[in-house]
């Protein structure tokens, strides 16, 4: 008798590893696809996109709806530069067919001056005009006098442009939408 108790504590324990194996490899297939194609935290990592956005704060994005569809005009996005591993993010403010410009800290995009009022603190820089290609997207900073941009590395290609950001969801006193 005290040998079949010894059996069966032995085949319980062994289910019970399946068990919480298969329960781990079925939430992993779940929760992969989910982070690789709908939606990702990112971490925000420098000052670049200040006041919009702050270092450190973190930021809920999605991932289908530039599957689906385009980036569009001012919108905030998570991005890759040529050459480089990490993420970076920046503002729309050029899509393709569109001249962009930045006279005396302003922004113009097809001859029209455009009130940023997401920046604070508009430093006094010009770029010459830019006119967007197709399958191109031009980026900037709003914190602009600290941005490695597309001012200064060029436009970028759509297929470097991975995620939309939604919202800051940590810390928990800054919790808000992002457009």
């Amino acid at each position: 008798m005290q040998d079949t108790q010894v059996v069966k504590a032995k085949m319980n324990w062994k289910r019970e590893i399946l068990e919480w194996a298969v329960t781990f490899l079925l939430a992993l297939a779940i929760a992969l696809p989910i982070r690789a194609f709908v939606f990702s935290p990112f971490v925000v990592d420098g000052h670049s996109m200040d006041d919009t956005l702050a270092n450190r704060e973190v930021m809920f994005t999605t991932k289908y709806d530039y599957r689906l569809g385009d980036p569009s005009r001012f919108d905030v996005v998570i991005c890759r530069y040529p050459g480089r591993r990490e993420n970076f993010v920046k503002r729309v403010v050029g899509v393709p067919g569109d001249t962009v410009a930045v006279q005396n800290g302003d922004l113009y995009i097809n001859g029209e001056r455009y009130d940023e009022e997401y920046i604070k603190h508009r430093p006094n820089y010009s770029m010459e005009a830019y006119t967007v290609q197709a399958d191109e997207y031009f980026v900037l900073g709003d914190n602009r006098a600290n941005s490695n941009d597309s001012h200064l590395i060029g436009p970028l290609k759509r297929e470097q442009i991975i995620a939309h950001v939604r919202s800051v969801f940590f810390p928990l006193n800054r919790i808000r939408a992002i457009s």
